[in-house]
Formats: C-alpha cells, structure tokens, sequence
C-alpha cells in the first residue's frame, strides 16, 4: 500500500495519543491529591480502589481484541477514546467511595478497550517491521506529551486548591474526548481503510482460526513480556520511595531521573525498534533489556550506601540503563506481539498481548515494594536477576519460534501468517 496512503492513518494517531498523553501527564500529577483532598478518600482507600479498577482494565484489554475483530478496530478505539474522556471528567462529581470505585473502573476499562483497539488498528493496516516503527513513534509522541501534561498540571500544584484539582480534573477529560477528533471520518478520508478493517472483521468472525489461548508459543511471549514490564513499576513507585527514604540524594532527584527517562525514549524508542525487525533481533533486543535492567537494579542498591554526590551520579546511571531497557525491551516485544499472533484474528492477539501488559501494570508497584523497596540490596539482586532471566528466556522462545518458521518454509515453500 502507498506510502501516501498511510500518512493520514499515522497522522491521526499521532494526534490522538497526544491528547490522551497530554491529559494523563496532568491527570498523574493532580490524581492522588484530588482523591484525598477532594473527594474526601484516605490513601489506602484510593490504592484499593485502583486496584480494583486495574482489574477492570486487565478484563477490558481482553475483550477489546475480540470486540476489534468484530466491529474494526478503527471504530472502537474512536468510541472508546470518547468513552473513557467522560469517565475521567465524571471524576469531577466523585463525592464517596461507591462512586470513586465505579468512575475508576469505567476509566480502566474504557482505557483497556482503547488501548488493544489502538495496537490492533496498528496490526490490520501496517506490515512487517513498520508496525514496530510506527508504534514507537507513537511511543515517542506519547512520552513527550505525558511530559508536557505534567508541567502543566504543575499550575494546579502551585495554586494547591481543591477548586484547581478538580478543574484540573475536568480538564482531563476534554482534552481526552477532543482526541476522537481526528479520528471521526478516518474511513472517508483513507482509501483502503474501511476495506481493510472490514475484511479483516470479517475473516476473523467467519473462519475459526487457532484461539491465541491454545497458542502456547504467544502465551509463553507474552507472560514473558508481562514479567519484563513489571520494570514500569520502578519509574513509578520504586525510584521515589527509594530516593526519598534509602539513598542520600535530595529528593529533587527524582525527577531529574523522570526527565532522563523521557528525554532518553524520546531520542532511542525509534533506533532500538530499527534493531528488532524479525523474531531472532527481537529476542536479542529483550535479552538486552533483561541484562540492563540488572545493572540498573544493582547501581540502585550500592545509592544506598554511598554519600550524596556518589548516590546522585549512581542513580543516574541506573535511570540511563532503565530507560535503555524500556527502549529495547518494548522494540522486542512488539515486534513479537505482532510477528507472532495469527494474522486472521489480530484483534484476539493483541488483545491477549495487551491482557499481559495490564496484569503488569496493575501488580507492578505491589511487586517493587514487597522486593526491593522492602528488602533492599537482596531485594534489588533478586529483582535484577528476576529481568535477566526473563530477557534470556524471551531469546530463547524467540530463537525457537524462527527455527520452526524457517522450518516450516523450507518444507512447503509458503510463509507462515
């Protein structure tokens, strides 16, 4: 298919996970503050409820590959984009806990949905190795404007008024829903779209193809990649409970390390995606990850025992290697999300590929507090080794899985999928 044919299908993306990016950055950083100050909600309660809600989402992620094949992808991340931008601005009539639990679970789950849709549309228009190419630009796009959205949140945190968290708030949620803007009338405008995603729905719900569930080689890919995402949980949760209470280094640290990480995926995702085109690089790119994430966790443990100025230059080399990993580990794995998975049914495989990835949002914080936060030096180890192994298994599996295809080709002549 045209270049040209493609742009516009990129380009309204592109736009789309800006706003969703811009209004997560602000919802990130005014979130916890709102819960507790606005709504009324103690920390506990807010961290059970999320919890909760992450459940929803891993569900939603699910299901929203069965509902890509059925109705096309390209239709169900608009709707549900629209959807969860009015679940975050019913945040603003949030008042106890009945109805915090329940607006989270919407937004988990719409985000879930839009999420696998988003990652299907990508695999129904796009093939071989752009799929990965453009994933990571949007990757990029995503980074930068989570960036943005948390400056601008930063208003909200100098006036420090539950009136400018909940505005705020509502903020989210328009700037979420005017990203279905560029995506309204998509079809109309790109030859080929419609075509390609209704063929597509079509074929998925005519011919019973092997369920990605029976398929153990992607299972076995993706909870392996789930493992290795459990890495988010360090940006998140382990770095500033590690700075602020283990280390010597100000506090400010932390987000010097948080720009190191988005500026480093910014300039990288790109390069690292180039370097994992096929299932044997891909499974070399993910070994690489697994082996810098172990080095970061070991630079992590010895800032705890060092003074100030070695702890600061300590944790940033650890968050250099941590953004290194997340390049190439994320190039790796989608480049095996997509090579993997039965072209007939994609939506059903991504969304299983997505089910990973939300199981290891939800359990990655829990994970990284009960290891390393908790047990220190042994924990970070066990945790370091934890990455590494993984990497190395995902190289296995990867190597295993060309073998079979090469295989395979060499005896009938034809490509697999």
């Amino acid at each position: 298919m045209p270049e040209l044919l493609r742009d516009p299908v990129e380009r309204a993306l592109a736009s789309a996970v800006a706003a969703l990016s811009l209004s997560r950055g602000m919802f990130f950083a005014v979130s916890a503050l709102y819960f507790t100050r606005g709504v009324g909600l103690s920390a506990a309660t807010v961290g059970i409820g999320l919890t909760a809600a992450g459940a929803v989402g891993v569900l939603a992620s699910y299901v929203g590959g069965r509902l890509s094949d059925r109705y096309g992808a390209d239709r169900l991340q608009q709707w549900t984009l629209a959807a969860n931008g009015a679940a975050l601005l019913a945040y603003a009539l949030a008042g106890n806990v009945i109805s915090f639990i329940v607006i989270a679970a919407c937004v988990s789950g719409t985000r879930g949905l839009q999420s696998t849709a988003q990652v299907t549309l990508l695999a129904r228009w796009y093939v071989g190795p752009e799929r990965v190419t453009v994933r990571a630009r949007l990757r990029v796009v995503m980074n930068v404007f989570i960036g943005g959205g948390s400056l601008l949140a930063g208003l909200a945190l100098l006036v420090d008024t539950t009136a400018a968290y909940r505005l705020t708030v509502v903020l989210v949620g328009a700037v979420t829903m005017l990203g279905t803007v560029p995506l309204i009338g998509l079809r109309r405008r790109v030859d080929g779209l419609a075509a390609r995603m209704d063929a597509s729905s079509g074929a998925a719900v005519s011919v019973r193809g092997r369920s990605p569930l029976r398929d153990r080689t992607y299972v076995a890919s993706t909870i392996l990649n789930a493992i290795l995402a459990i890495q988010f949980g360090l940006t998140s949760v382990g770095i500033p409970l590690w700075v602020a209470d283990h280390t010597d280094a100000p506090t400010v640290v932390v987000s010097a390390l948080l720009l190191v990480n988005t500026v480093y995926v910014a300039l990288f995702q790109v390069r690292a995606s180039r370097r994992a085109q096929d299932l044997r690089t891909a499974g070399q790119s993910v070994r690489r990850a697994g082996l810098f994430l172990l080095a970061a966790c070991v630079l992590f443990a010895c800032a705890g025992y060092v003074g100030t100025a070695t702890a600061t230059a300590l944790l940033l080399l650890a968050a250099l290697a941590a953004s290194a990993a997340e390049t190439q580990g994320e190039a790796g794995g989608w480049t095996m999300a997509f090579d993997l998975a039965d072209p007939a049914r994609a939506g059903a495989y991504q969304g299983l590929s997505q089910t990973g990835y939300a199981v290891a949002q939800m359990l990655s914080p829990a994970v990284v507090t009960t290891s390393a936060i908790d047990h220190g030096t042994p924990g970070w180890i066990a945790l370091g080794a934890l990455f590494a192994a993984t990497g190395a298994a995902t190289a296995v599996l990867a190597n295993q899985a060309a073998a079979r295809r090469n295989h395979h080709q060499a005896i009938t002549g034809m490509p697999v999928g």
